[in-house]
């Protein structure tokens, strides 16, 4: 049994009349992998800020012991502007670095030191080495550069100023000196956020094989939590509720509740109706008192014990307008280029995309994946190559920044008059605009809040709403899960699947009114769901198409991978067949060329055998303290002769 390490015990907290937290309890236990999960607002990091000490809570208690130091990723990190960006990232390991020097300074005193004083440095310097190899030792500077290069800074990053760092650059920085600094509980408030597919896949494989204390991960990025939790908290409207296993199958045992709950719902509203007739027969009747009192208990009754059903339950009931016809084709790419300087962007890049495409277009941070869909779009020139567009192109783009829209609109309104009506009409109606707001998980009360009320994430998905029913025929999406939660984000994937209908009876399901989806983003669940071709950039100027999903390219990647890895390993040395000899001598035989007793091992052993040279090293390091420390004996008694 794992010993639990914060007890949560009836925590309250609340901001005004809004009750966030509603004596929650809970416990976190050694060695736990923990996802955090709920809807935006719902209370995830007010829960990380009082098991931090941030917050106090209005009732309740977190009983924390003295010896469990919790490492906590803000979303803004406090960062030393006066180092560079390795430097900042080194004060993770101060401690072996006071080490380090006061070891230097041994070594410079036992240069001069008389007998009576070295044999008092040469202790000092046996405790320092051990309790530097303790602590990592000289692989410090390994783990550093590790983190540093996993959370996609390179080598030329490592001497800039800490305060000339962009916002991402800050909040990577930030996780690294977390993560170097090993503490017993890390609480990981959406670390995802600034890091490109290949960072991501670096952060799961720390969390789950080489972090040894406890995690509790905040996080919209399911393909993290599949790979790390082994336990998800849903925190919903004041209360946590507990999940075995990781996202996958905590969705499965949610489905299940929530099916669970609606039934309950509807019994408790049939309930309800049966009452209300009653009262609305009898209220103003001979039973007009009986009335009065069972109207009482219905209200008592709805306040105290009426079950809420949850608004992204079962599955999107949407219908979306058509998108016009584009044709044969909405573009095709044959051999174009794009550089700025001597930064290439890509080279020799061939691309089309028919009615009903989903590319996705995936890449490091800054390879030019933005760039890449504003040169096939006519934004921007390329440099060669030719580019072929439909004339009967209407296109819909999801920026980062929604700063275009005007923020005294109330929300259904900003969609009645930037979608199209399902019945042709040029403009939507109310209900069409209020139904398309419902589907995407706003409710009645949201619907009619002004814009500059909502929050950042909430007025991404109005507009992404709006973008998927306004019937373009090409859309594109520039990370459109940043700011959503994941309900949202798989409410978001729900209306992609029904974006543009598509002609079954045309060859391979494409033609008709599809529509073609431009999808830039580094969330694989939304990927892999959606897209049916990916584009590859790797940042240095070199690009690829596939034909089929997410998930299939990166089984692909892994092999081709491991291949060239293969490939790089010698192979074993063949014998070359002696040249025939003119005339054997019998006076001396002929000597064979003696095998090297490793020659025919296979990697795995001899990388075994590494591993146990550097044990029998460390051996030898420690015999020879030993010798130094009969040396320093051997001269104390030299002086005293």
């Amino acid at each position: 049994i794992r010993m639990s390490i914060v007890p949560l015990a009836n925590l309250r907290f609340g901001h005004g009349t809004r009750l966030i937290l509603d004596g929650v309890s809970g416990s976190i236990h050694e060695g736990e992998r923990i996802g955090l999960v709920g809807r935006n607002g719902c209370g995830k990091s007010t829960l990380f800020k009082l098991i931090a000490g941030a917050l106090k809570p209005d009732d309740g208690e977190v009983q924390i012991a003295r010896t469990v130091r919790i490492g906590y990723l803000e979303q803004d990190p406090r960062l030393p502007q006066d180092k560079t960006l390795r430097g900042a990232a080194a004060e993770a390991f101060a401690s072996i670095e006071q080490l380090k020097q006061e070891l230097e300074g041994v070594f410079d005193r036992m240069a001069t030191a008389e007998p009576d004083e070295l044999e008092k440095l040469m202790d000092r310097q046996v405790a320092l080495e051990e309790a530097s190899e303790a602590s990592g030792g000289y692989a410090v500077d390994h783990k550093i550069d590790a983190a540093l290069h996993g959370l996609g800074f390179v080598d030329a990053d490592f001497d800039l100023p800490v305060k000339g760092l962009s916002g991402g650059q800050k909040a990577r920085l930030g996780l690294a000196r977390l993560l170097l600094s090993s503490p017993v509980l890390l609480l990981l408030d959406e670390p995802t956020n600034h890091l490109d597919i290949e960072g991501r896949r670096w952060l799961e494989d720390f969390l789950a094989d080489e972090f040894k204390g406890s995690v509790v991960l905040i996080s919209h990025d399911r393909w993290l939590l599949d790979r790390v939790v082994t336990r998800i908290i849903e925190s919903d409207r004041g209360v946590l509720r507990e999940y075995p296993g990781n996202y996958a199958a905590f969705r499965s045992l949610r489905a299940e509740r929530m099916l669970t709950v609606e039934r309950q719902h509807e019994k408790q509203q049939d309930k309800i109706r049966q009452e209300q007739a009653f009262i609305d027969r009898y209220k103003a009747g001979q039973r007009a008192k009986q009335a009065r009192g069972r109207e009482t208990r219905l209200e008592r009754f709805k306040q105290d014990s009426l079950v809420e059903k949850h608004a992204e339950l079962g599955v999107m009931n949407l219908e979306l307008p058509d998108p016009p016809q584009m044709g044969d084709f909405a573009f095709v790419a044959e051999n174009i280029s794009k550089s700025f300087g001597d930064r290439v962007c890509f080279k020799n890049l061939t691309l089309s995309a028919r009615p009903g495409d989903r590319i996705g277009i995936i890449g490091p941070n800054g390879a030019g994946k933005t760039t890449l869909v504003r040169t096939l779009l006519g934004d921007l020139d390329s440099d060669s190559g030719e580019i072929k567009r439909s004339p009967r192109l209407s296109i819909g783009w999801f920026r980062q920044t929604q700063d275009h829209i005007d923020k005294q609109q109330l929300a259904w309104e900003f969609l009645q008059n930037t979608i199209r009506s399902i019945e042709g009409a040029p403009r939507a109606s109310e209900q069409e605009a209020r139904n398309l707001a419902g589907a995407f998980l706003f409710t009645g009360e949201e619907q009619d809040k002004a814009l500059g009320a909502l929050s950042g994430g909430e007025r991404g998905r109005l507009v992404l709403a709006s973008l998927i029913a306004s019937a373009k025929n090409l859309l594109v999406l520039d990370e459109p899960t940043n700011h959503l939660d994941i309900p949202s984000a798989e409410r978001l994937e729900e209306a992609l699947d029904k974006f543009g209908d598509i002609d079954k009876s045309r060859i391979g399901g494409k033609g008709g009114h599809g529509g073609v989806l431009l999808l830039i983003s580094h969330d694989r669940a939304l990927l892999d769901d959606v897209c049916d071709k990916l584009v590859i950039l790797d940042g240095d100027g070199n690009s690829r198409v596939f034909e089929g999903t997410y998930r299939e390219w990166e089984a692909k990647a892994k092999a081709e991978k491991a291949a060239a890895e293969r490939a790089k390993r010698p192979a074993p040395k063949q014998q070359a067949k002696p040249a025939p000899a003119p005339a054997p001598q019998p006076q001396a035989a002929p000597q064979q060329k003696q095998k090297s007793r490793f020659s025919s091992l296979p990697i795995e052993k001899i990388e075994k055998r590494i591993d146990d040279i550097g044990r029998e090293l460390r051996e030898i390091d420690r015999l020879l303290a030993a010798l130094r420390s009969a040396c320093r004996e051997r001269c104390w008694r030299r002086s005293l002769a």
